[in-house]
């Protein structure tokens, strides 16, 4: 029993770190090869697993052979244009200038039924509404509406928008994040200077610290009470 409990932690570890050396994607933003090596390696991993006869090594060195196999794949995609459109095939237009392309849909096997449940998916009850729709080669749909449908943009109302960049989070958990503390070129005594003045002591009292961009701090404590704080000018803010 303990044999089959190490067997098995080994080959997840193998399995986890295949899957993460594919990149940080959905499996629904998988391109069709890389979703092949997916169920390949959950395959070969189940092997092993499930009888005990079968050696370690033969779960093991087919995994890593997929994923020398995965990284020339991608090495040729980027490389190769054809390559890369054989491999994962190109986008393909499904409406373009407001009409459905019922050709194009019945050549890839996608229904009325599949473009219409993705639109509301992404807001759009009415696909008269929608001038483009590209079908991705991951399955995911692209839908662009008519310009006097789609919403209104500061840039359309003539307003100027000052930049607005990723919050940083300093505090997660308890946990002071050094490396973001570094990145917003504040320091570790700041930061404590703030909490105090909320009559916090301790971080680790903290669920969440976060910087935005306007220099707007915010802080959950754990206790549940959520603080504002304009810590910074946001001409002072740098990333």
């Amino acid at each position: 029993m303990l044999t089959v409990f190490i067997r098995t932690i080994i080959l997840y570890l193998v399995s986890v770190l295949a899957i993460r050396l594919m990149g940080k994607r959905q499996v629904g933003q998988l391109q069709p090869y890389e979703f092949v090596l997916a169920l390949m390696i959950a395959e070969l991993a189940a092997a092993p697993m499930e009888n005990i006869g079968t050696p370690l090594l033969y779960g093991i060195v087919p995994i890593l052979g997929l994923m020398i196999l995965h990284g020339l794949s991608t090495l040729l995609s980027v490389k190769c244009t054809g390559f890369r459109r054989i491999l994962s095939g190109g986008p393909s237009v499904i409406i373009r200038k407001g009409e459905i392309q019922y050709d194009e849909m019945r050549r890839l096997c996608y229904t009325t039924t599949d473009l219409l449940e993705e639109l509301r998916a992404q807001g759009f009850l009415n696909a008269a509404d929608i001038c483009t729709a590209i079908l991705e080669t991951n399955g995911k749909l692209s839908a662009f509406p008519y310009a006097n449908k789609r919403p209104l943009t500061p840039e359309d109302q003539g307003i100027k928008v000052s930049y607005e960049g990723i919050p940083m989070t300093l505090v997660v958990d308890g946990r002071i994040q050094k490396e973001h503390l570094k990145m917003t070129g504040l320091s570790q005594d700041w930061l404590t200077d703030q909490l105090n003045a909320i009559g916090c002591r301790d971080a680790k009292q903290i669920l969440l610290a976060s910087l935005d961009t306007k220099g707007q701090l915010l802080i959950q404590e754990k206790g549940g009470k959520m603080h504002l704080i304009d810590a910074l000018e946001e001409e002072a803010v740098n990333w």
